[in-house]
């Protein structure tokens, strides 16, 4: 579904992704690690529209994408969420779902003054599938709620919500774990795994939880100084000498020596 081809992302002198190249298949959850500062992050906002690459190539089910906009890839089934999730805090959770689905008849002046009933139609069909995904994540106790006022993990729900509100083919998700409690980590665990199962939605994850990509994942993509250092599953990943060295600046020969 996406192939990035030798893709470079250069900040002056600082060669944050320099030269990745990655495939994503289709109904897959694949997992994307590496230490800080590996390059994981710029890369998916490569992908995602938020940065335009130095150079490189980024295709979508064989389109080349390479510098569209957000809203465009947005418009082609492209979505991300974000470690620091970005909620309309002053709307309610269904409101926060409502704002989604972008042409709205209702945003239109013209059509809000002289096509009432479409506008309520719409509006209408829109808040049922709202009700629809509120029921999907078993969240309608905060249906009502304030977004502002959610807890972070309740946040990056919602955010996943969100992604349910549109025909999503592939959606991005940036450290979803990331300040949430382990019960509830679980339960969007288990949603990104019925999206995946039941409605086919394919998803590449940046995640430090090493459990949590474990359960998820399969492949694993380890990048480390804005290159991708190996694909596999997450048993091979996990014992593999240079992820290790990666990570802990030291491999498991030296490990060994050191032990004895």
């Amino acid at each position: 579904m996406i192939r990035v081809d030798d893709l470079h992302m250069h900040f002056g002198g600082i060669r944050a992704v320099d030269g990745a190249s990655i495939e994503i298949k289709k109904g897959s959850i694949t997992g994307l690690i590496g230490p800080n500062g590996a390059g994981k992050t710029t890369l998916f906002n490569c992908i995602a529209g938020a940065y335009h690459p130095t150079s490189g190539r980024i295709f979508l089910d064989g389109e080349d994408i390479t510098g569209l906009e957000p809203h465009q890839l947005f418009d082609k089934g492209l979505l991300r969420t974000f470690q620091i999730a970005h909620e309309f805090s002053t709307l309610t959770v269904r409101e926060n779902l409502m704002m989604v689905p972008g042409g709205q008849s209702g945003e239109r002046l013209w059509d809000a003054w002289f096509k009432g009933g479409q506008v309520r139609a719409e509006e209408r069909a829109v808040r049922e599938k709202a009700e629809e995904v509120i029921d999907f994540l078993e969240i309608p106790q905060v249906a009502d709620e304030l977004a502002g006022n959610l807890s972070g993990g309740q946040k990056k729900l919602l955010e996943l919500g969100r992604t349910m509100m549109v025909d999503a083919k592939i959606v991005f998700l940036d450290e979803v774990g990331a300040g949430v409690n382990r019960t509830l980590l679980g339960t969007i665990g288990t949603a990104i795994q019925r999206l995946n199962e039941e409605r086919g939605y394919t998803f590449c994850m940046i995640e430090h939880d090493m459990d949590f990509i474990g359960r998820m994942c399969d492949p694993v993509i380890v990048m480390a100084e804005g290159k991708v250092l190996m694909e596999g599953s997450p048993t091979e990943v996990t014992s593999d000498e240079r992820v290790i060295e990666a990570y802990l600046g030291t491999g498991l020969k030296n490990k060994k020596e050191a032990a004895t």
